[in-house]
């Protein structure tokens, strides 16, 4: 998730105030001021580009992208709520990478030593490949497609396109690529002219160098540690709650935990150990936003409109179909994310503008951008590091010929594929995104340098307006739009991680090329892997139905934008047109207000897209996040320094575990292999029903 998007990645959110992702040692770094950080490492020598990509830096990054994909996988079709793993990828990177040199080393064998230009490598590629689970729509506008979420809309088109792990790869395939091409021949531009500051890129950067300093490299292990008990205890936690999981509405994840009728409204405790998790990692604002969305959806508006039922909407209509309650709660849902994705594309859009515009009226390249956050620290050392930095960053140049001349053959492939595998979307269609995609991928980069924020989500939601209302509802609309989601989304999200991983490259001496190279293979194996995750979750478990264990919500909200998008407000039910522009601009309001205020404040006021998630959901997974939040809290509050240091090795503990033990979830639901007992909880006069009846 993202502070611009509930269906966004929080590793594209980083606060810098907020340094809860960043160990002791990297803030001894951030404050070196005597200290020049190259000079630390003057000593070893910089490897060759090719050096960097080693076979032993691809084996272990193949491994975590498996572990990441379903971590990330599991979060996708379930809140849509994804925090940053770049911490857990570099810390894990460094501990496989490190313990193989150990053990070589002891027998003799080791032939190059582990730098932190190839932890770059590492945690580049896997977040590469993480990402495409993400920016692959498999809990969006991919599964958006089906015929079980067509079911679940509005949908008189009747225009679906089930999943297949044949078409989904092709599908990534020839559209995962090009934004890394795109954005190539700028990267001098954005990271050495423009000097963007990427605070995401930047606190990686900080991460692995603090690793490979010998006090860095100490705490690294026990960090380690700490990731691995938790990753053990959340492992054996979801193996033990599967015992009890027998039927529907089984087991502790439906634990009524604050009373029954609380229950009925969402509100509980579902014992989730990946959601604590989260909740350790992303800003307290968010889980507090979160835990708001739902007091406020479920804790107030929908039992008054449930009041209204016969009047409103029909009293017949069951609570999951959109002509009823459930319109209200999707398309007020829709509303908000809208119009705070709104807000944010203009802002960020007007801050590109004027630090374009400054940057070229006064062609100084050395001085900070007037939105930059960041107050640059100029001495003698400071110009040490940057001229090295430089020097390295500019040897290994990518031909422009090459970045160029790769987007073009791509796109032309591209172009004559996409149009077999969604027949709606016309090769017309392709080529006008095509042409116009390398300003918008240029647009979300600088703007993700200048404020972390990645709006790729909002990017893809203009095409699904824009090209599912050129083709209409007659034609595919649905479709094409939703298909166009995804090209547009894939573009702009994947030019902006590697400009990213540009920055973090230029700050651990990492080649340009190695950081490409690693981009591509790391998308590549991206490509493969995501798919055959989702599909084993596809075939496992109820994906995509309401009240399962993976209900793909955004799934539904995403197939109802392309309704609108070519159909109109028609099918809305009464009222809920002026509710939702109630909230459209409800939440432009709330973010004027936070940006105006003071910092002080600002950061006590809560986020609209957060809130949003829960008007659908509910808010049983907020109570979660918030207890993590609350770990934390008192966690600092005993020993700050211990808290900093191994909070985001626990939560990624927590994280890891849950989301592997999917993993042999799946092949066990797959092997027809249920679980023994069902553990559901009654009401006192139920449970005296039930037990008179079998009484008798």
């Amino acid at each position: 998730m993202n502070q611009n998007g509930g269906e966004d990645k929080v590793e594209h959110n980083y606060d810098p105030e907020d340094n809860r992702n960043l160990n002791h040692d990297n803030r001894k770094l951030m404050d070196l001021g005597e200290l020049s950080v190259e000079r630390l490492f003057e000593d070893q020598e910089v490897p060759s580009w090719r050096k960097q990509l080693t076979v032993r830096a691809f084996v272990v990054s193949f491994v975590l992208s498996i572990l990441f994909c379903f971590i990330v996988m599991k979060l996708n079709l379930t809140t849509g709520i994804i925090p940053s793993l770049n911490v857990s990828a570099g810390l894990l990177g460094f501990f496989f990478v490190s313990t193989w040199t150990k053990l070589l080393g002891k027998s003799g064998l080791l032939k190059q030593p582990f730098t932190r230009q190839e932890n770059t490598v590492i945690q580049t590629c896997v977040v590469a490949s993480s990402g495409i689970t993400f920016s692959g729509g498999f809990g969006s506008y991919l599964f958006g497609m089906s015929e079980e979420i067509a079911k679940q809309s509005s949908d008189s088109t009747h225009d679906f396109k089930n999943p297949s792990l044949v078409w989904m790869i092709v599908f990534l395939f020839v559209v995962s690529f090009l934004g890394l091409f795109s954005v190539v021949p700028l990267r001098k531009i954005m990271v050495i002219d423009f000097k963007l500051t990427y605070p995401s890129g930047t606190a990686t950067a900080l991460l692995i160098n603090s690793f490979h300093t010998p006090q860095g490299a100490k705490l690294a292990k026990k960090q380690v540690r700490e990731l691995g008990k938790f990753f053990t205890f959340s492992f054996l936690w979801g193996f033990f709650q599967w015992f009890y999981t027998a039927a529907d509405d089984c087991g502790f994840e439906s634990f009524p935990s604050l009373g029954l009728k609380a229950y009925k409204y969402k509100f509980y405790f579902d014992f989730s150990a990946t959601y604590v998790g989260v909740g350790m990692i992303c800003p307290y604002i968010i889980n507090i936003s979160v835990l708001l969305g739902g007091i406020l959806s479920w804790g107030l508006m929908w039992p008054l409109i449930e009041k209204r039922k016969g009047d409103w909407y029909s009293a017949e209509l069951p609570d999951n179909n959109l002509h009823g309650i459930q319109g209200y709660r999707v398309f007020i849902a829709i509303a908000m994310i809208l119009g705070d994705g709104l807000y944010n594309f203009l802002k960020v859009l007007g801050r590109t503008i004027i630090g374009l515009s400054y940057q070229f009226k006064y062609k100084d390249v050395s001085s900070n951008l007037p939105t930059a956050d960041h107050s640059s620290q100029v001495s003698s050392q400071v110009s040490y590091d940057d001229k090295r930095r430089t020097q390295l960053f500019l040897k290994d140049q990518i031909p422009a010929w090459f970045a160029i001349g790769g987007y073009v053959a791509i796109a032309a492939i591209s172009t004559a594929i996409l149009p077999h595998i969604f027949h709606q979307l016309k090769w017309y269609y392709v080529l006008v995104i095509y042409i116009f995609a390398p300003a918008l991928a240029f647009c979300n980069a600088y703007g993700c340098g200048l404020t972390d924020w990645s709006l790729a989500s909002t990017y893809g939601k203009l095409a699904i307006f824009i090209i599912g209302a050129w083709a209409g509802a007659s034609h595919g609309g649905v479709l094409a739009g939703l298909a166009a989601c995804g090209v547009m989304m894939n573009i702009v999200s994947t030019a902006s991680d590697l400009v990213q991983d540009f920055k973090t490259g230029y700050l651990t001496l990492a080649s340009p090329r190695s950081m490409f190279v690693s981009q591509v293979i790391g998308t590549a194996m991206g490509c493969v892997i995501s798919p055959c995750v989702f599909w084993l979750f596809y075939k496992a478990f109820d994906v995509g139905v309401p009240g399962s264990q993976y209900p793909a919500p955004y799934a539904v909200v995403y197939r109802n934008m392309a309704l609108l998008g070519v159909e109109g407000f028609s099918s809305l039910p009464d009222n809920c047109l002026k509710l939702c522009y109630g909230f459209f601009a409800a939440a432009i309001l709330i973010n004027l207000i936070r940006d105006s205020v003071d910092k002080r404040w600002a950061r006590f006021i809560p986020l609209p897209m957060a809130m949003a998630i829960p008007f659908y959901l509910g808010s049983y997974f907020a109570i979660d996040m918030c207890l993590g939040s609350l770990i934390l809290f008192v966690w600092e509050k005993i020993n700050k320094a211990k808290a900093d240091a191994f909070g985001p090795a626990v939560a990624s503990g927590l994280i890891c575990g849950d989301g592997i033990w999917t993993l042999p979830a799946s092949i066990l639901a797959l092997a027809g292999v249920k679980p023994p007992i069902c553990m559901k909880f009654l009401s006192r006069g139920t449970n005296a029903r039930v037990d008179n009846f079998l009484g008798n």
